[in-house]
């Protein structure tokens, strides 16, 4: 039985794979090797494959059907960003200035903000515990959040390079009436 011609847009049961692998990191080079393609060849076939308008259309239709089936979103990150950024230290403080049970901490604390927390056992000279125990939170990078929503919304206040597009051609049109000017 002779196996049906293959439709132009249609993808291959390769880059179908490319195009569910992909999704789990992004990383089109590793997703290319976990679809079957060689590990030699996997950056350039990775290449190649992210830019066949039918590939890129189903990952595209693929992403999309993820954010719908979880609700997670450009404004749904947005407002996560924008919660993290503006979350207050006091509020996992007690009144009296001690650090509250983490069960007791607002739920924007607990999923992310704080990047580890140590219990350090107090000794005395002996190097027996006294019951203190001193607690150490490190909390996560709260600029790169601020980074991430400037750049989400657009506010170009985070660009390391501006590019001004038409500058050769104004440069020439400049030198040309210079020319013009200078030859009169």
């Amino acid at each position: 039985m002779a196996k049906e011609p293959k439709k132009p847009n249609e993808l291959t049961p390769k880059q179908a794979a490319f195009v569910r692998e992909y999704l789990i990191d992004l990383n089109a080079t590793q997703a290319a090797v976990r679809a079957g393609y060689s590990p030699k060849t996997a950056g350039v076939i990775s290449v190649e494959l992210m830019t066949k308008p039918h590939v890129k259309a189903a990952i595209d239709a693929a992403i999309a059907e993820r954010s719908e089936r979880t609700g997670i979103d450009a404004a749904w990150l947005l407002n996560r960003l924008a919660d993290e950024a503006e979350a207050d230290l006091a509020d996992i403080y007690s009144e009296n200035g001690a650090l509250k049970p983490v069960r007791d901490w607002p739920k924007i604390w607990r999923q992310g903000l704080v990047a580890g927390v140590e219990h350090i056992e107090v000794k005395d000279r002996e190097g027996n515990a006294t019951g203190d125990v001193i607690v150490k939170i490190k909390i996560s990078d709260r600029v790169k959040r601020l980074e991430l929503i400037g750049k989400h919304v657009g506010v170009q206040a985070f660009l390391e390079k501006v590019e001004v597009a038409g500058v050769e051609a104004l440069a020439d049109r400049i030198a040309r009436a210079k020319a013009k000017a200078g030859g009169k």
